[in-house]
């Protein structure tokens, strides 16, 4: 009998290669640099001249090590290095030193959270250090290898340190892969092994996508999805590739093992190879290196340095001061920007200054480029600025026209309210005074509005607004001509 589409079910692992922020590369000496002239970083030992020998750099174990931990995982006493065997111009070797059955970090577990506060938790295989690969510019047919006129190479990346992160096949939708990584990159940025930059490849992540009936527990044939490079890229493809062989399944045909890529613009998926073109890497032992064997105090000592981690953080703002998880989601992108809200949060309310952060704040800083930490208002001064609009000392649209004086000049936000005159009247004895001239200005107006016509509640507010030249409260205007007519 043919399976329905409505009885299958989605099961998707995810391979990340985070490139590690070393200084220099993993087994050299040369520079690391995203965007300098081709073919400027290199030496002997990166380009694979006879007799060259690799050198570990021990800056990449340790930021192996601090992934390892932030992922929950088991930290091996030891692992080595083998050869990778394939054939291609980025590899100059034609090998790649990489780590195959004794990695670095063993079995792991992540736990993210999902919109709806429940927790999405994703096993970790291991976490293995590796070298990049160089890389190939391919001229014409849209710059992909196949069709192209011509090839080049650039060896500024190859020999790059890499943490290749492995996950179990936990995850059953788009969305979850897609909150899966997002928060697993705002993990690695937060314990600083890497910057996670999806845009010039820092991070890179492969999906492998099966199918099978809803309640089994045995796997379907899988695909692969390469190199997807942002997260939405991601989540598009993946659903892509469910209705694909949702769709085949449906039908009675049977889903070939294959290597897939996923055209963002068009939304096609195009095989790259089948499971017969498959790599038998022939993975060999790497002779001219030494196991890694970490001092178990040392990776103590790593451990009991990490900071808190994102999910904990999240968690902490939701419960203790009132946000949301938009909230928590957008102030954790990044360590600056959370430590930037914290230190504004402290002296403000929490979630009003959360609302100004994501709000209008961002808003205006979208034209230069810049984020909050990088601008000229300081937490402090944003805390002021929220201070002012909950004491109703002015308006909310001239908190934005105080805010654009502070971001263009770092002005403190009680200056700018007094040079340009923006405080608003909230003092509810001046309020009421100039609401009983009003009344008694527009008597009839007034009978109307004690005879219970609510319209003209809109009108004393803009008549008092008017007089006050725009200054006045006009929420505790509302409340207490209200009132009046209430009498």
């Amino acid at each position: 009998m043919t399976t329905t589409s409505t009885e299958l079910e989605a099961v998707i692992g995810i391979e990340i290669h985070v490139q590690l922020a070393t200084r220099t590369k993993m087994f050299c000496r040369c520079g690391l640099a995203f965007g300098d002239e081709p073919n400027t970083h290199c030496c002997p030992v990166c380009l694979a001249h006879p007799g060259v020998l690799p050198v570990v750099n021990a800056e990449a174990v340790r930021l192996g090590i601090l992934t390892g931990l932030a992922l929950g995982c088991e930290i091996r006493p030891r692992s080595t290095f083998h050869r990778k065997n394939y054939f291609y111009p980025d590899l100059p070797k034609a090998y790649q030193i990489s780590q195959y059955d004794e990695p670095l970090c063993g079995e792991g577990r992540f736990i993210a959270l999902r919109e709806d506060g429940s927790d999405l938790e994703v096993g970790i295989t291991r976490v293995h250090l590796e070298e990049d690969a160089a890389k190939l510019i391919h001229a014409g047919r849209g710059g992909r290898r196949a069709g192209a006129e011509t090839s080049a190479v650039d060896f500024n990346r190859g020999g790059t340190p890499l943490a290749e992160i492995v996950s179990e096949p936990d995850l059953r939708s788009a969305a979850d892969a897609g909150t899966f990584l997002r928060q697993l990159r705002q993990t690695l940025r937060e314990v600083g092994v890497s910057d996670c930059n999806m845009d010039e490849g820092s991070m890179r992540a492969d999906a492998n996508v099966s199918v099978r009936p809803a309640g089994s527990r045995e796997l379907g044939t899988k695909t692969e999805l390469k190199n997807m490079n942002s997260f939405r890229f991601l989540e598009r493809g993946v659903e892509a590739e469910i209705a694909r062989q949702t769709a085949i399944v449906a039908e009675g045909g049977r889903i070939e093992q294959e290597t897939l890529h996923f055209d963002p613009a068009t939304g096609d998926l195009h095989s790259l190879r089948s499971k017969e073109e498959a790599h038998d890497y022939r993975y060999l032992p790497e002779p001219d290196l030494l196991e890694l064997r970490p001092d178990p105090a040392w990776v103590e000592e790593l451990r009991s340095s990490m900071p808190e981690l994102p999910l904990a953080r999240r968690r902490r703002w939701m419960s203790e001061l009132s946000l949301t998880y938009q909230d928590a989601e957008v102030l954790s992108a990044t360590p600056e920007l959370s430590q930037w809200f914290e230190e504004a949060a402290a002296l403000a309310d929490p979630k009003a200054t959360a609302n100004w952060i994501r709000g209008e704040l961002r808003s205006q800083l979208r034209d230069s480029g810049q984020e909050p930490w990088e601008s000229k208002v300081t937490p402090a001064a944003l805390a002021s600025l929220v201070g002012l609009v909950a004491e109703r000392a002015i308006s909310v649209p001239a908190a934005k026209e105080v805010l654009a004086e502070m971001i263009a000049s770092g002005a403190d936000p009680e200056s700018v309210v007094s040079e340009r005159d923006l405080g608003q009247v909230s003092d509810d004895g001046e309020l009421e005074e100039m609401i009983a001239t009003l009344l008694a200005e527009n008597p009839d107006e007034a009978a109307d509005l004690r005879a219970g016509k609510d319209k003209l509640v809109g009108f004393f507010v803009g008549q008092a607004m008017k007089a006050a030249q725009g200054k006045a409260d006009p929420k505790r205007l509302n409340e207490l001509i209200r009132a009046e007519a209430n009498r």
